[in-house]
């Protein structure tokens, strides 16, 4: 009788398990941090280069508008 109540929540926590094991609705979430922790290293280590061209390209704007 003890015995198969053993077997029985050993059972159950088995399906508990491999129900977890089968679940991938975080995938999505962690796919997406992993990019924005990508991105924002990207721009971490390029800062300089985006800002020298940031004021280039409105730079650029201000001369074409006061061209205007």
């Amino acid at each position: 009788m003890v015995l198969n109540m053993v077997k029985s929540v050993l059972g159950r926590i088995r399906d508990c398990f491999a129900d977890v094991s089968c679940d991938d609705r975080g995938i999505g979430v962690v796919e997406v941090i992993l990019i924005l922790v990508v991105l924002i290293g990207l721009v971490v280590i390029f800062r300089d280069n985006l800002n020298s061209l940031v004021s280039t390209i409105f730079g650029n704007i201000t001369e074409e508008v006061q061209g205007i």
